[in-house]
């Protein structure tokens, strides 16, 4: 690296004109390098950068080895190699020399190689300068853009915990996303403890990482000397900017997290509408004390963590109150049925105030049969539970009178639209009678009911339905089709509410269809069932809530009575007539009379229609089977008249008079009795004993 020389040193033609105005404040000298016969000449600038006096050098390079260490000196000669092998231009880097006082000395050096003909290396000229205040410079540009770079890294963290925290909704959401390892370690924070204020106490809600509770601070008093105390006492930020700091501050908690070589903390109150809710802290070991930039940036932590801590303290006060209260409107109890074996379940949205409008009831009713309702309030809020509430009641009322099903609806319909609220439900009643197996259906909006075999083998029940409850009195359509399902022995009937079938991205039919092939699978028992069901819709999640009903009709142990049917039919409701024939020939068929089925629907229809025609209140029929040394089904027709039915002769061309005579002529006995002030017509069929 000596000149070996040449006398005039001549720079190459693009060298810069103007110099870096950092360049020029510094001493800057040039060199001549002839590669053919190693000469490496500098001027009296150089000398003075090299500290070096004419006589002590001889242009030799290796000279400079009094000057520059020789770590140093091979990576310049390896720079320097580099650039002449590989066709290089020019090179240049920075090197430290040794003054004459052993003092080190930053120093800059640029050369340009110039080639022949062929491209051989023959000389280099460049220049030399001192760059100890240039480097100091850029030190201390770099030290700013690291401390930039930090602060914008720092702002980004507490840009995407405000973010992350929008989304929690409870305080173990909040907690989940201080603890993530994502989040707040980028700070640099090593431990975490959080707390809220609780009666006049701290109850410490979150800390990190494992290992590092201390015994005794799971609750504290605000009057205690720690640090979370302090900032919810004062309401100001408490940054403590080293070990003997925190120890003489706080002497009761520092011997505890020694082993966490804590070098300093930052505690800030969580303050939310002027009070304070809780405190966070922040524990460090790798930093002493905090930047004015550092503080604003916690302080903006704890202010955007406090906003998140109060939202989710009201939606946990809000979802508490709304679960009590649909805890109250569902039933408490499903009531034991003596021929059958229930199952209820119940699960909420993941969405919303976790409540909605889903629900489930079972009726016991009068005779040997019971009610089943499923039904779903629109809506995921206090409004939809309160709603459905009210409905499980009224149509509780209306079945316990002894409406037909299709009555109960049509009631249930005009009731929710006189509460003058714009939710409308959907809604299916089936009125079992577990003696026969015989289900009257009436669907309002409702998805189809279920029917699971002994054998596992599953279908969906097609049932002709109505509008929702609300909307069928709203458009003056309150006629709800009646249809009639058979429920033999160990044979299921599954009720359900949309949210066990619908899934994102499939229609109707597809959900109905994988809940049949699920059901065909599961479990024989229904509560096992139920639990299956339930937890396969708890791993699907969704949107919406699930109500389930399931009920499996099985034969009794003991001997028991015949079966009974008992039916309602109002005057001027041509709809409870046919409901009332529907149960009818249904029953007929499940009692295994099929081949009397035509007679006896024909009498039962006259004895109805006498009944409606001349009294003045509606009528009751019963069917029933009697056991003894014959099998007879029974029919009754209840009025509310005590005037006794006259048998008349029908003229030729009457249309009336021949009712008894039909009765007469089809039975083997009728008869009537009193019953209180009013009367029952019966006959009496014998049927042959059933497989």
């Amino acid at each position: 690296m000596v000149d070996r020389g040449a006398s005039a040193l001549s720079l190459p033609d693009d060298w810069p004109a103007h110099p870096d105005p950092i360049l020029a404040l510094n001493r800057m000298g040039t060199f001549d390098w002839d590669l053919d016969n190693g000469v490496f000449h500098m001027d009296a600038q150089a000398h003075e950068v090299f500290d070096l006096r004419p006589d002590e050098y001889d242009g030799n390079p290796a000279t400079l080895a009094v000057r520059v260490p020789p770590p140093e000196g091979y990576r310049l000669d390896g720079l320097v190699s580099q650039a002449m092998k590989d066709g290089s231009e020019n090179y240049g880097t920075y090197f430290r020399i040794r003054c004459r006082d052993g003092t080190m000395r930053w120093t800059h050096t640029q050369g340009y190689i110039r080639r022949d003909e062929t491209g051989r290396p023959r000389r280099i000229v460049g220049i030399v300068r001192v760059a100890t205040e240039e480097l100091a410079e850029l030190e201390q540009r770099h030290e700013q853009a690291a401390n930039d770079e930090a602060r914008r890294q720092q702002t980004s963290v507490v840009q995407l915990t405000t973010a992350a925290l929008a989304h929690a909704r409870t305080i173990q959401d909040v907690i989940d996303v201080l603890k993530d390892t994502h989040g707040l370690t980028h700070l640099g924070a090593t431990s975490l403890v959080m707390g809220l204020v609780e009666a006049g106490r701290i109850r410490l809600v979150a800390e990190g990482p494992s290992g590092s509770f201390v015994p005794g601070t799971l609750i504290t008093r605000i009057d205690e000397q720690y640090p979370m105390s302090e900032v919810v006492r004062t309401l100001s930020p408490r940054f403590i900017e080293s070990p003997e700091e925190f120890a003489d501050s706080y002497p009761v908690l520092w011997p505890h997290i020694t082993d966490l070589h804590i070098t300093s903390a930052a505690y800030m109150p969580l303050i939310a509408q002027a009070r304070p809710i809780g405190a966070i802290g922040l524990l460090y070991n790798d930093r002493h004390g905090f930047t004015t930039d550092e503080r604003n940036v916690l302080v903006a932590l704890g202010s955007s963590i406090a906003q998140s801590l109060q939202r989710a303290m009201f939606y946990e006060q809000e979802k508490d109150l709304a679960s009590g209260l649909q805890q109250a409107m569902l039933p408490r109890t499903i009531p034991s049925v003596p021929g059958a074996d229930v199952a209820v379940r119940y699960r909420s949205a993941s969405l919303g105030r976790d409540i909605g409008g889903d629900w489930y009831d079972l009726i016991p009713l009068p005779g040997g049969r019971v009610g089943a309702v499923i039904g779903d309030v629109q809506g995921h809020d206090t409004h939809a539970a309160a709603v459905m509430g009210q409905l499980r009641i009224v149509l509780r009322a209306y079945a316990a009178e002894g409406h037909t099903p299709a009555t109960v609806m049509a009631r249930a319909s005009v009731f929710l639209h006189e509460l003058d609220t714009d939710r409308f439900a959907t809604c299916l009643y089936a009125e079992a009678d577990l003696s026969t197996g015989v289900v009257q259906v009436v669907r309002a909006g409702h998805i189809d009911p279920l029917v699971r075999e002994p054998g596992g083998a599953c279908r969906r029940v097609s049932v002709e339905g109505g509008l929702p409850l609300g909307l069928s009195a709203e458009f003056g359509q309150l006629e709800y089709p009646v249809g009639t399902i058979e429920l033999d022995s160990d044979h299921t009937l599954l009720l359900c509410t949309d949210g066990l079938v619908e899934q994102p991205g499939t229609d109707l039919d597809d959900g109905m269809q994988t809940l049949t092939a699920l059901i065909a699978t599961g479990p024989k028992d229904v509560r096992d069932l139920a639990d299956r069901l339930i937890d396969v819709a708890e791993e699907r999640g969704g949107d919406d809530d699930v109500a389930l009903l399931l009920l499996r009709r099985r034969v009794l142990d003991a001997p028991q009575p015949g079966g009974r049917l008992q039916q309602h039919v109002a005057p001027g409701d041509p709809e409870a007539l046919t409901a009332a024939r529907h149960m009818i020939r249904a029953a007929v068929r499940s009692w295994g009379a099929a081949d009397r089925a035509d007679e006896i629907e024909l009498v039962a229809d006259e004895l109805i229609t006498n009944a409606l025609m001349h009294t003045e209140g509606s009528a009751v029929v019963t069917l029933r089977v009697l056991a003894g040394s014959e099998r007879r089904l029974r029919v009754e027709v209840e009025d509310s008249s005590s005037a006794l039915p006259r048998r008349r002769e029908a003229g030729e061309s009457g249309v009336s008079g021949r009712g008894l005579l039909l009765v007469d002529l089809l039975t083997e006995v009728w008869g009537v009795e009193a019953r209180g002030g009013g009367k029952a017509v019966w006959c009496e069929f014998v049927v042959p004993e059933r497989p």
